[in-house]
């Protein structure tokens, strides 16, 4: 996706200069197809070898590892930091990303959730959510129509059981949280 951003806007980085500058365009610039047109609000889409997993689950989640992790696995109840991607498997339309936020493992959708439990920590996962374990015949607003399935590219950058969160809270709301460092 990013290598094609940089094709494109080297293809039409000569016909900008030239309308800046107020000379002609040059030849081979004009004749770009107009497929090569970025339509405008851009709208990222994952390619289709980029919403396909090799793996199934019984309740039919699909996944990928993209990257192995050698970290422990969260559980059902755990709180995780993540990055993510989520897109629509029917067309690639990226609905949603992030390159890092703390979630509770019980507030996602079911498929979500599955996933996560799989995965080591610092471990890429590709997980391929079908509609009955995301969200259904509801859909999510617009980004989302209803029975949808959905694609996520997860990093699991750290995860904490309940119970270290909980530490953690108690710890912070005595004062006894981290210190900043003393300059």
């Amino acid at each position: 996706m990013r290598e094609r951003m940089i094709k494109t806007a080297l293809r039409i980085a000569p016909v900008l200069v030239a309308l800046l500058l107020g000379t002609s365009v040059p030849a081979e610039a004009q004749s770009a197809p107009a497929a090569a047109i970025i339509k405008l609000p851009l709208q990222p889409q994952v390619g289709a070898d980029m919403r396909a997993c090799s793996a199934k689950t019984a309740s039919g989640l699909g996944y990928a590892v993209l990257r192995p992790g050698t970290g422990p696995k969260p559980g059902k109840t755990d709180f995780v930091l993540i990055g993510y991607i989520g897109y629509l498997a029917t067309t690639g339309q990226v609905f949603d990303q992030n390159p890092g936020t703390p979630l509770s493992l019980d507030s996602v959708i079911p498929g979500f959730a599955e996933g996560l439990q799989l995965m080591p920590r610092g471990s890429v996962y590709r997980l391929c959510v079908p509609a009955a374990l995301g969200y259904g015949a509801t859909g999510a607003g617009d980004a989302i129509p209803a029975n949808s399935d959905l694609v996520f590219q997860i990093e699991l950058i750290d995860s904490k059981t309940a119970a270290e969160v909980d530490a953690m809270r108690k710890a912070q709301t005595a004062g006894e949280g981290p210190q900043p460092a003393a300059h």
